[in-house]
């Protein structure tokens, strides 16, 4: 392989070469402080060995192109090894290492046992100047090359079932918790599959093959990345934007701590971690995002421009978030928020449980997730002061947007309406603190269209709106007294007290006329959440029956179920009531 400096190279390597020698060079492999934790679970992993094991069985003799690297590659002063930093392709390779090292502890043959371990670990050779080294170390965390040190590098290592199992209840690494159960997969595998080792070995170094592209410059490296994931390679948006964050980072320690704490993050919160950077876009930025994440990033929070008009060009703005350590500290200021208010870090705030009931119906999964930005950014301008109150005027323009039929440009732009607004009041220096949240609660950017959510509630259609679910919940929630946290059941249906198809003998036939049951069949207030999924046999019982069966042992999470069904019986008076009932109160909880 040429080593010109700033030569990018592609080309394919088999197995054999990748743990082991190319072109005269022995390769070793970094997985940097950038990197993503290791993911990989039992479908990729199985996909992986029958993948291998089929191309064994159909294509023996041929060529079986298992994937890409991409490589920011440098070679050793003696030029006998080369150090690779791996930017893409470490999942696929990580699973390799590991099941090396499978393969040595399970074989009997000595030879294979030793090809194994020269794939895995390289001994000190100074008769070629070459120090001894993991075939991989793994940079993205202590942790993670303790445990490689422990359950890879020795030989049976990966037989010591019961600390494997340990290290999958006890360790908080994501890494090190997927690594061990990766181990058991591929071990299992082989158990249950009656496989050839010597066969499945030999045809996994001489036949099955990687394609790489490498430079000798990260700037280069970094940018076959960026390209590679714009062709459709699965990079998240997150793992580019911490590369590119930690190039700026100059301190190695430094780097090194901003790296954990990036994983660490990631850890927690997996596949919502782009989403939460995509809250923290919107709370720089304050517009719609109109972009990928990766570009919002680039081109309105770090290279941010503004059209002149007059000349007819860009022209460079001051950028609303620094590259590298100011970002870092910018995420980890606001994780801290975000876990204050989603990770069961804020305990109970005031003398009832009114501010975590309500942030737990806002969570519900019917409903979009616009209004968290403002809240973080409350807290990080006005801490816990009027917290409820704030998070009340948040949620009473965030529903009544949605139930009062606004676009989603609309509600989301009434969303950035209420973050402009914080921001400018929190940093106006004319206004004294004491009048600060004053200002901000009774600010008209949580006015709402009161005439069409009037309107919406009383409609004779509530059930097949969309926002049907929360203010059902919003009910629950404005009769529980607050008293106690609530947990919203992890299965909710909405029920209908007079169903909607009642059976032609049944007493709802002789309650209602039909003229009846099509105005007041799915109107609020014969609507009602249960704890379970629904039983269309049962929600046709005539009431009686039905409370007995269907809500008696049910409905104490959901208070407001429970007062409906105090009632003796359910006529047409009776609904008419309970619907006026529920109607007022909403309207005086929205002020309308």
């Amino acid at each position: 392989m040429s080593r010109n400096q700033k030569q990018i190279e592609s080309g394919k390597m088999f197995i054999k070469n990748i743990f082991g020698n190319y072109n005269s060079n022995e390769m070793w492999y970094q997985i940097p402080e950038y990197q993503r934790p290791y993911v990989w679970e039992d479908e990729q992993i199985i996909a992986l060995l029958e993948d291998i094991y089929s191309a064994l069985n159909y294509e023996r003799n041929s060529e079986y192109f298992l994937g890409s690297i991409v490589l920011h590659s440098k070679e050793s002063e003696t030029k006998n090894y080369i150090n690779n930093e791996v930017l893409d392709g470490q999942q696929r390779l990580t699973t390799l290492y590991l099941l090396m090292a499978v393969i040595r502890d399970i074989a009997t043959d000595p030879d294979l046992k030793q090809t194994c371990e020269t794939a895995i670990y390289q001994k000190e050779n100074k008769y070629r100047a070459i120090p001894e080294s993991m075939r991989i170390t793994f940079e993205i965390r202590k942790e993670v090359q303790h445990f490689a040190e422990q359950f890879i590098k020795p030989v049976d290592g990966t037989l010591k079932t019961e600390a494997l199992k340990s290290e999958i209840k006890h360790t908080k690494d994501i890494s090190t918790k997927n690594m061990a159960s990766a181990i058991l997969i591929i071990r299992h595998w082989f158990d249950n599959n009656r496989v050839d080792i010597g066969e499945f070995f030999t045809h996994l170094m001489n036949n099955v093959l990687l394609i790489f592209v490498s430079s000798q410059e990260l700037d280069d490296a970094f940018r076959l990345f960026t390209v590679l994931n714009d062709r459709g390679i699965k990079l998240r948006n997150s793992d580019i934007l911490k590369a590119n964050n930690l190039k700026k980072v100059t301190d190695a320690k430094r780097r090194q701590e901003y790296a954990e704490m990036w994983e660490l993050i990631e850890g927690e919160l997996q596949e919502d971690f782009d989403q939460f950077l995509s809250y923290l876009r919107t709370i720089l930025v304050k517009e719609k995002a109109r972009m990928s994440l990766l570009k919002e990033y680039e081109l309105n929070i770090y290279h941010p421009k503004e059209y002149i008009k007059e000349s007819k060009e860009y022209r460079n703005k001051t950028p609303l978030l620094e590259e590298g350590i100011q970002t870092f500290e910018f995420i980890r200021k606001y994780k801290k928020h975000y876990d204050f208010f989603f990770n069961n870090e804020n305990g109970q705030l005031g003398s009832d449980y009114a501010f975590e009931n309500l942030l737990s119906i806002l969570q519900d999964k019917s409903l979009a997730d616009i209004w968290i930005p403002p809240l973080l950014l409350y807290r990080e301008c006005f801490g816990d002061n009027n917290l409820l109150q704030f998070l009340q005027k948040l949620d009473n323009k965030f529903s009544a947007d949605l139930i009062a039929g606004e676009t989603p440009t609309t509600r989301i732009e009434g969303m950035t309406k209420i973050l402009v607004e914080l921001e400018k009041i929190a940093t106006d220096e004319s206004i004294s603190d004491s009048d600060k949240l004053s200002k901000l609660l009774n600010s008209q950017v949580f006015n709402f269209d009161k005439t069409s959510f009037a309107s919406e509630i009383e409609s004779s259609q509530i059930y097949k709106r969309k926002f049907a679910r929360y203010i059902l919940l919003k009910l629950d929630y404005l009769h529980s007294g607050n008293q106690q946290k609530w947990n919203t059941p992890a299965q909710i249906s909405i029920e209908h007290i007079m169903p909607q198809n009642p059976s032609t003998g049944s007493q709802w036939v002789k309650d209602f006329t039909s003229i009846d049951r099509e105005n007041w069949t799915n109107r609020l207030g014969n609507l009602v959440l249960i704890s379970r999924i629904k039983n269309t046999s049962l929600g046709n019982l005539d009431y009686i029956q039905k409370k007995k069966k269907y809500f008696d042992t049910k409905m104490d999470v959901f208070p407001n179920s429970l007062k409906i069904i105090q009632s003796p019986v359910w006529d047409l008076k009776t609904l008419e009531n309970n619907h006026k009932r529920v109607i007022t109160m909403i309207k005086k909880y929205y002020e309308v």
